[in-house]
């Protein structure tokens, strides 16, 4: 498991710091994890899998893919998530604002727009 914690970590391009901040966690935890010098307990695998979207089986044995693959719903709340509650611009914050609270009738005006744009870039290729 030890290598499998480094590979996420170095995927997720962390250093032991921030993997051990994200986690909530001591940075020679996550150095023993990865020496094997320290095996991690139940709740932390579960952590890990959680705050990452780590497939646990994969952590576990080593078998399947690494990261869990998310639908559209869960890309767009994580999404959304790193917007509005991380130290995003206040545009990017104002923009999903402004969005969630269009109504049905500016949503279709919206696509209406984006049809009208989209066909004539295609006529200018």
């Amino acid at each position: 498991m030890k290598e499998r914690i480094k590979k996420i970590r170095r995927e997720l391009e962390l250093t032991q710091q921030e993997f051990a901040e994200r986690l909530g966690t001591a940075r020679n935890n996550i150095a023993g994890y990865e020496t094997g010098n320290r095996n991690p307990s139940d709740a932390v695998i579960s952590l890990i899998c959680t705050k990452f979207k780590v497939n646990e089986t994969w952590l576990r044995e080593g078998t399947g893919e690494m990261f869990l693959q998310l639908d559209m719903e869960d890309k767009l709340m994580e999404w959304a998530g790193r917007i509005l509650g991380g130290h995003e611009s206040a545009f990017k914050k104002k923009f999903v604002t402004m969005l969630m609270n269009l109504s049905e009738h500016e949503w279709e005006w919206i696509e209406e727009k984006a049809a009208f744009l989209a066909g004539d870039m295609k006529k200018g290729d």
